[in-house]
C-alpha cells in the first residue's frame, strides 16, 4: 500500500501525488501548481500573502494558477495522521472542456484569488476514490485513470469551483493576463525582470497589472520571482549537493551576499544551515507516540 509511512508518494498515475505526516509540521514554503487537494484526515493550513486558509476533511481546495504559499499541517497523529491527495489539473484539458461544454464565460473583469475552498460534494469524492482505487489494479490504471481525471475536471467546472477553473479560459479576463505573466516569471526566473515590461507583455496597465497580480497571487511580481529563484536555489543544494554560492548565480542573483540575506529571511536560516537542516531531518528516525 502506498503512503503507510511519513511523507510525499508520487504514484503510477500521472499527476496524483499521496501524503502523508504523524504529527504537526513546521511551516514550509512551497509553490502550489494548478491542482486540486484534498485532506482525508487531519488538517492544514496555508499562508497566501497575508491570508490564512485552513481546510481539513469534508473539502477541496482548487489551485488555480502557480502560487507560493506557507503550508503546514496543523492537525495529526501516529494514531490518526494527516491523510491527503493532490490531483495536477492540465490547463489546456480545462480550456478544451470550457469549450466543450458551452459554460457561460465569467465576467472578465473580476479578479479573485487563486486558492478556494469548497465542500467535497458526494460525486466528485466519489471521483477521487475510485481514481485511488485504480492504484491497485496497475493493468486497469492506465486506460481508466485518464477517463476519471477528465470526469472530474468536468465535475469541478460544472460545481462551485467552476467560476474560478473557469476563468483560465476566459480571454482577456485578469487570471488568464496573470496566469501568462506567471509562467513567464517560472521560464525566465534566473534573468531580470522589468515589471512594467511585463505588464505591456501580457496586455495590461503597469499600476491594474500590480493590482491584479497581488489580488491573485498574494504576492507582488519582484517577490513572486524572488521566491521562485530562493525555492529553485534550494532543491539545487539539497538535491544536488550545489554550494550555496553557485546555486546563488545559477538562479540570478549577482551578490552572493544579497542572495543569503533574502534566504534568511524566507526560509529563517543561511543557506548551508537550512540545507543541514533539511538532511537532518529525512534521516530522523520515527518518534514514538507520547503517552
Amino acid at each position: 500500500m502506498v503512503a503507510q509511512s511519513d511523507g510525499d508518494y508520487m504514484t503510477a498515475i500521472p499527476a496524483l501525488t499521496l501524503h502523508r505526516r504523524n504529527r504537526p509540521t513546521e511551516p514550509l514554503h512551497c509553490i502550489f501548481n494548478l491542482g486540486l487537494g484534498v485532506v482525508a484526515q487531519g488538517n492544514k493550513q496555508l499562508l497566501l500573502g497575508d491570508e490564512v486558509i485552513k481546510y481539513g476533511p469534508g473539502q477541496s481546495v482548487l489551485t488555480s494558477i502557480a502560487v507560493p504559499v506557507v503550508s503546514h499541517v496543523t492537525r495529526a497523529t501516529a494514531d490518526k495522521p494527516m491523510l491527503g491527495l493532490l490531483l495536477t489539473l492540465d490547463s489546456q484539458e480545462v480550456i478544451h472542456m470550457v469549450a466543450e461544454m458551452q459554460l457561460p464565460a465569467p465576467a472578465r473583469q473580476t479578479a479573485s484569488r487563486s486558492i478556494c475552498i469548497e465542500t467535497l460534494d458526494a460525486s466528485l469524492l466519489a471521483d477521487l476514490v475510485r481514481l485511488v482505487e485504480l492504484l491497485g489494479q496497475p493493468t486497469l490504471a492506465p486506460l481508466l485513470a485518464p477517463l476519471i481525471k477528465r470526469e472530474i475536471t468536468i465535475r469541478l467546472l460544472a460545481g462551485p469551483h467552476g467560476p474560478q477553473l473557469q476563468r483560465l479560459a476566459a480571454d482577456g479576463s485578469p487570471s488568464q493576463q496573470i496566469t501568462k505573466a506567471t509562467a513567464w516569471i517560472k521560464n525566465n526566473f534566473s534573468k531580470p525582470m522589468e515589471v512594467d515590461a511585463l505588464a505591456a507583455h501580457v496586455h495590461m496597465s503597469a499600476s491594474t497589472f500590480r493590482q491584479h497580480f497581488r489580488t491573485i497571487t498574494g504576492t507582488s511580481p519582484v517577490q513572486y520571482q524572488k521566491q521562485l529563484r530562493l525555492q529553485e536555489a534550494r532543491q539545487l543544494m539539497l538535491n544536488q549537493n550545489i554550494d550555496a554560492a553557485s546555486a546563488s548565480g545559477l538562479v540570478g542573483y549577482e551578490s552572493a551576499s544579497q542572495f543569503s540575506r533574502e534566504y534568511s529571511r524566507l526560509f529563517g536560516a543561511p543557506p548551508l544551515q537550512d540545507v543541514r537542516r533539511l538532511r537532518n531531518e529525512d534521516r530522523a528516525p520515527e518518534r514514538p507516540p507520547a503517552g
